[in-house]
């Protein structure tokens, strides 16, 4: 069966370790859009940080943030879709997060946000283990980001929990997973995301291929990370990157070229072109 709608993944699958999409890459997905396939974006970001070079690619319609908690419709500039998190699970996230000493980011209203003094930590020089420059350019400071979450607990899209080593992480992972009605999943090697008690990107997806009339067996998914895997196991052809970790090729029906290498552009042009 022909594949309609191909889902991707940005970080570690579409953009390459510069951030980038390449030329090539950007070639075949809007030749794939011209011969009629739907090209979504499906990432852990939250809207705002979705690279403008992304959304410029051209016929793109749809992009799916926070981990599924959000479909934007480009085309009209409106959300037609929400799962958010439970008020209990921020709750439970923010009591967990200050009892260990952890720090968190929150999404709301397309948006990330991060305590003011963070920020400023990181922009003075303080070490972390995520690229400055993307946490600086993509994360709104803001003074008492408890207070706020509470504020704004009727539609906080996503939790992103840091830790400071993987060691940590590995330490506290079962009490972080025991956070009630909530999806726990990872996105980069030192974070746990906490969404919704049925949000991922494969539920987003499957409510967009109702919505166009497209079946599972039309759809392509590419990822690089345990929050990929739900997608990428839904999916008619699951593609999981070379440089995917965890146990993300494990569920691939496919294991293409690394990020930096075109490995979108490589299955794109294998299954699809």
């Amino acid at each position: 069966m022909a594949i309609r709608m191909i889902a991707l993944d940005l970080d570690g699958t579409t953009l390459n370790s510069s951030g980038h999409v390449s030329e090539h890459t950007r070639e075949v997905l809007e030749k794939a859009i011209r011969n009629g396939v739907q090209v979504v974006v499906s990432t852990g970001r939250c809207y705002t940080s979705i690279p403008a070079e992304v959304l410029s690619i051209e016929g793109l319609n749809y992009t799916i943030s926070s981990n599924g908690a959000i479909i934007t419709d480009l085309r009209e500039d409106q959300v037609f879709y929400s799962n958010c998190v439970e008020h209990a699970a921020v709750r439970k996230a923010i009591q967990l997060v200050d009892e260990y000493g952890l720090t968190l980011e929150a999404f709301w209203g397309g948006r990330a946000y991060i305590d003011r003094t963070i920020y400023d930590f990181i922009r003075d020089g303080g070490i972390y283990n995520r690229n400055p420059e993307y946490v600086l350019s993509t994360r709104t400071p803001i003074e008492h980001i408890y207070k706020a979450m509470e504020e704004n607990i009727n539609r906080i899209e996503n939790i992103n929990i840091c830790f400071p080593s993987t060691d940590r992480l590995e330490e506290l992972k079962d009490i972080f997973m025991e956070i009630p009605d909530a999806t726990i999943t990872s996105s980069f090697r030192y974070n746990l995301e906490v969404g919704g008690p049925s949000t991922s990107k494969r539920n987003a997806l499957e409510t967009l291929i109702d919505r166009l009339g497209i079946s599972r067996e039309e759809l392509m998914c590419c990822g690089d990370a345990p929050n990929d895997i739900e997608m990428i196991k839904f999916a008619g052809i699951g593609v999981a990157m070379g440089n995917a970790w965890g146990d993300t090729k494990e569920y691939a029906d496919y294991v293409t070229a690394t990020n930096d290498e075109d490995g979108v552009a490589k299955a794109v042009e294998k299954f699809v072109l």
